[in-house]
């Protein structure tokens, strides 16, 4: 899947992750990067961002574990601060 760029994995997986979930900019991507000892252009982090995001989020579907059709909530009582109380 990352063969052939000219950054390492872990380089577009780091710079991903912070785009994703950090909700940076393209420039300050580039920025943090820099700071960290890479230079990559924005636009290359537009370009990973677009083109690995869907292959990425494809692969954890497939490991996420699957949860049954429905489920129900019952009433049940929780302690709180000692004192037994309902909850609906």
């Amino acid at each position: 899947m990352f063969k052939g760029h000219s950054f390492p994995k872990e380089v577009i997986l780091q710079a991903i992750y912070f785009k994703l979930r950090f909700s940076l900019s393209y420039r300050d991507l580039e920025e943090l990067l820099s700071i960290r000892g890479v230079r990559v252009e924005s636009c290359y982090n537009q370009r990973w961002v677009y083109k690995f995001t869907p292959l990425i989020e494809a692969g954890l579907k497939k490991r996420r574990k699957l949860v049954g059709n429905s489920w129900r909530m019952d009433e049940t009582y929780i302690k709180v601060k000692g004192e037994w109380m309902y909850l609906y």
